[in-house]
């Protein structure tokens, strides 16, 4: 369940950031936009020139970050910026939470409707930061929507596939 290392990605693989890509921007009412919500930590690992990420709207989560572009939203918790969200919801079609650790667990284990795109890396990496487990109580395994590609892959050698998991309705 490693998704970091060092700040970094631990692997580089084009297929899955194409596809990341492709879910967290494509909307199927163009007059909409998607969010990402991500951590400070996430925010400052993604390469200047990628900042923000184009198509999304873009919400970090800081208590202690101040200078970001000016389309970026800066919120001090994930409830703030699931209440800025409620504010702008006639135009935003699906939130997604790209990371970190801490803002995946708020996500999945808070009070909201969650849904996990889980890209599985078959292979050996060197992590220091981890997705929360996934509990199959509260989760379960979907069938890939068609959106979401069910063919595994490989590039450079590493394989990986990507599976859906929905939190369950209680």
């Amino acid at each position: 369940m490693g998704i970091g290392i060092n700040g970094a990605l631990p692997w580089r693989l084009k297929q899955d950031m194409a596809f990341f890509k492709k879910i967290t921007s494509t909307t199927s009412d163009p007059e909409k936009k998607n969010v990402v919500i991500m951590g400070k930590n996430t925010w400052l690992s993604i390469p200047a020139k990628f900042r923000p990420l184009s198509g999304r709207v873009n919400i970090v989560l800081s208590t202690t970050l101040t200078e970001v572009p000016k389309d970026v939203h800066i919120v001090k918790s994930f409830e703030d910026a699931m209440n800025l969200i409620d504010s702008m919801i006639s135009t935003v079609e699906d939130v997604f939470v790209i990371g970190g650790a801490s803002v995946y667990k708020k996500a999945m284990y808070g009070p909201y409707p969650c849904r996990v795109y889980l890209t599985r890396v078959l292979g050996d990496f060197k992590c220091d930061t981890f997705l929360p487990q996934i509990d199959e109580e509260m989760f379960t395994k979907i069938p890939n929507p068609s959106s979401v590609p069910e063919q595994e892959f490989e590039e450079k050698g590493t394989k990986f596939n990507i599976v859906v998991y929905e939190k369950c309705q209680n």
